[in-house]
């Protein structure tokens, strides 16, 4: 194992500093405490110190690991962290990760080093390498929005694929056959529920599936206009769009008037997500609404309860969702 000398050579510092800064982070420098930090990444050392000091020894810090501060849906989720977080004297190292591995790894070394108690995390990502806590130990992490499959740890969750089903069934009650979809990120198990729950709408309506129609996005406005772009050109053009996320919706209405096309005249448009803006495009987006100031604060008072030892078992839950319907979708022309 990587000792505490070589730490000290990569920061530059004495082995007494390496030493401080990992026992009580609070007395040293920020900017000594980011290089010991950073060379205790590099150099792969794991301080042999949470098996007894993560029960004893608490920052009432929480990190919060979410893929991009840009999205709107993970901004109320913050929001809902940061009140509750507060509410029980904790406070939030709000990190952006942009979804990175490497970067998820360092932050969340701030729990192994001490400087933090716990980790919540909005992306389907375990950040912690595998022999960070001794055995037995609970893993101080909840994951939130985004789940891992199997997570060691207590999550928090819409049931996406019942989700986009209702959304579906919607658009096929009002008479659409060709309905065209806007995924997320290929890798996100929302992008597979969401699939999923649309293909299950169709199977059940006996409406063929066409992979011809659908589309990749990455959830951002600019994905959601470039995959519509692609919709609406075809000689065969769908008479309504289902996005999994409304800022890809968003996006997508923009696409479909710049064609000469009205919403939902020419083509229906739905979203995911109910943002702030979903009431106030033109038209107001049918999307669905999950209450993402709820998921930050079950997901600290999950994590709190973990940290305090008052979970016995690892806790699932499953928030509820709301299919609002909207101007942006009806009949499909004649």
């Amino acid at each position: 194992m990587t000792n505490i000398r070589k730490v000290a050579e990569l920061a530059g510092v004495s082995v007494a500093t390496v030493s401080r800064t990992l026992k009580s982070p609070d007395i040293v420098s920020p900017t000594t405490r980011d290089k010991v930090l950073q060379a205790v990444n590099e150099a792969g050392y794991k301080p042999n110190l949470m098996a007894v000091q993560f029960r004893s020894r608490r920052t009432h810090n929480l990190v919060v690991l979410v893929p991009t501060i840009a999205n709107t849906f993970f901004a109320r989720v913050i929001s809902g962290i940061q009140e509750e977080a507060q509410h029980r004297g904790y406070g939030v190292l709000l990190c952006n990760t942009l979804g990175r591995e490497a970067t998820e790894a360092m932050y969340a070394s701030l729990v192994t080093t001490r400087q933090a108690d716990g980790v919540i995390q909005l992306r389907a990502c375990n950040p912690f390498p595998a022999d960070a806590f001794a055995p037995g130990t609970p893993l101080p992490m909840v994951n939130a929005c985004e789940v891992l499959d199997d997570a060691p740890c207590p999550t928090i969750r819409l049931d996406n694929r019942e989700a986009a089903r209702a959304v579906t069934e919607h658009l096929i009650g009002l008479g659409h056959r060709r309905i065209g979809m806007i995924k997320g990120p290929r890798r996100s198990p929302l992008t597979r529920d969401r699939l999923a729950g649309y293909h299950d709408a169709l199977q059940a309506a006996g409406i063929a599936l066409d992979e011809s129609l659908l589309c990749p996005g990455d959830f951002t406005p600019q994905s959601g206009y470039e995959a519509a772009g692609t919709l609406v050109t075809r000689d065969d053009p769908p008479t309504a769009i289902f996005c999994e996320s409304d800022e890809m919706a968003i996006g997508a209405i923009s696409r479909i008037k710049q064609a000469g096309l009205s919403v939902p005249g020419d083509i229906s448009v739905a979203g995911f997500d109910d943002i702030a803006f979903a009431s106030y495009s033109d038209p107001p987006l049918t999307t669905i609404a999950q209450p993402a100031e709820a998921f930050g604060r079950q997901a600290v008072a999950m994590l709190i309860d973990v940290l305090e030892e008052r979970a016995r078992d690892i806790q699932h839950a499953v928030l509820p969702h709301e299919l609002v319907i909207r101007g942006s979708t009806a009949t499909p022309a004649a």
